[in-house]
């Protein structure tokens, strides 16, 4: 077993270690179109994006644009707040920064 791996019997007493073993069986699955991840280990951020491409960048925009949404959903939801308050803190952080910052203490000042 890999140090990534987690034993199922752990995995079920912790909700951090489920949702690593649940994001592996999502990508594991068929039909995957497109793919971000974002990390955090010791607070450097690493993240990729992926896209299967047929040559339309117009549905190739939106898959990505969908795959956005479908974030900002889910920290909307995490945080208890509106996905509009998560979009227009995104939008904001995303004016401020001019490259992605690949650690948290790179993050700009609220």
């Amino acid at each position: 077993m890999s140090d990534d791996e987690v034993p199922a019997d752990e995995s079920a007493d912790d909700p951090f270690a489920a949702e690593i073993s649940r994001a592996r069986d999502l990508l594991d699955g068929e039909g995957i179109e497109a793919v971000h991840v974002g990390v955090v280990r010791e607070g450097e951020v690493d993240t990729t994006f992926a896209q299967r491409g047929g040559g339309d960048a117009e549905n190739e925009g939106l898959r990505a644009l969908a795959l956005l949404a479908a974030h900002v959903r889910l920290v909307a939801s995490e945080a208890g707040v509106d996905a509009s308050t998560v979009a227009g803190d995104a939008a904001t952080l995303a004016g401020q920064v001019e490259q992605v910052p690949t650690n948290t203490d790179d993050l700009p000042e609220e």
